[in-house]
């Protein structure tokens, strides 16, 4: 692993930079989602560079390990790319993190942008060399059909202008269950769940200590949330964090609703209790159409009295 003490901010993004476009875990279902989500590109004025798989099949995979994660690379050794968005998530970027050529990346840093899968090489990217990241918006999945103006508006300035980021929060009518009595300060890290546990443990995990850690999920049973919110409990996660925020968790729910269970707001609520910490619970971030931006390693306060985080810092240069 490559070892660096000062935290790597990417360049702000400009009119007329070149964003690539990439697949590390699945393919978008059609070729429309991407010509769609260029046009939009395009249309706010960036150049766009596709990746050579980017709509390649192998099962659920979008083409071979190392197809991939040669096109990430790519991008990465392309220096007219300033930015990397991902397609979509899916499944399939924790197969290629000892592929990537992370030294490159440090040598050439950029906007990296995803969410649900991509969190496993966000989170490794930050471990390795301590590039600075964006879990939001993706060209197959928002951008292509009408993104929410929400979401539009706070992701492009976070990864465009150099000013500190300021306020995350909610809107007024989307309130947010809080718990615990005192502030926290820390770094910002975290995205979908299952992913953070696909790493739990390797050699692609961050030092969480101090971390404001948060965390969101889809399409999981509340008995798995459940599970791996004891295996961090179990690991000492919440006595090494500063403060825990949880996202959106769409489409919780039990196999069978007949059976006797716990829903998933009774699984998270107990678990922000028995954490001890300070916690923000229904943010608006994860896999849902209006959503925040997270930016994964910048300094941040989880206001409790607020009902927000504050970003401490700029997220690009």
């Amino acid at each position: 692993m490559i070892k660096t003490m000062k935290p790597l901010k990417p360049h702000a993004l400009k009119k007329g930079d070149v964003i690539g476009i990439v697949s590390p875990a699945s393919a978008p279902s059609t070729s429309e989602k991407i010509e769609k989500g260029v046009a939009y590109l395009e249309k706010l004025g960036y150049r766009v560079k596709l990746g050579k798989h980017i709509l390649s099949q192998k099962g659920y995979l979008a083409g071979e390990d190392k197809d991939r994660a040669d096109d990430f690379n790519s991008m990465i050794h392309d220096k007219s790319v300033k930015a990397i968005f991902c397609s979509r998530g899916g499944y399939g970027t924790p197969r290629i993190l000892s592929l990537i050529d992370y030294k490159a990346m440090r040598k050439n840093p950029k906007i990296i942008v995803g969410y649900s899968d991509i969190t496993a090489l966000q989170l490794a990217i930050w471990k390795t060399i301590k590039l600075v990241t964006f879990s939001g918006p993706m060209l197959a999945v928002e951008m292509w059909n009408n993104i929410d103006s929400f979401t539009e508006e706070h992701f492009w300035r976070m990864i465009t202008s150099t000013k500190k980021v300021g306020v995350l929060a909610n809107p007024i009518d989307d309130s947010l269950i809080v718990f615990g009595n005192r502030n926290a300060n820390g770094t910002l890290l975290g995205g979908n769940f299952a992913l953070v546990m696909s790493i739990f443990g390797t050699q692609y995990f961050p030092d969480i200590k101090n971390a404001i850690l948060f965390l969101e999920d889809t399409d999981e049973a509340p008995h798995r949330v459940d599970r791996m919110l004891v295996q961090l409990e179990s690991a000492g996660v919440y006595k090494k964090i500063a403060g825990l925020v949880f996202g959106r968790f769409t489409d919780c729910v039990p196999s069978d609703p007949k059976e006797p269970h716990l829903n998933i707001d009774e699984i998270i609520d107990d678990y922000a209790k028995r954490s001890k910490l300070p916690v923000l619970i229904n943010f608006l971030y994860g896999h849902v159409a209006k959503k925040l931006t997270m930016p994964i390693g910048l300094r941040a306060r989880l206001d409790i009295n607020k009902q927000n985080i504050q970003v401490l810092e700029s997220a690009v240069e």
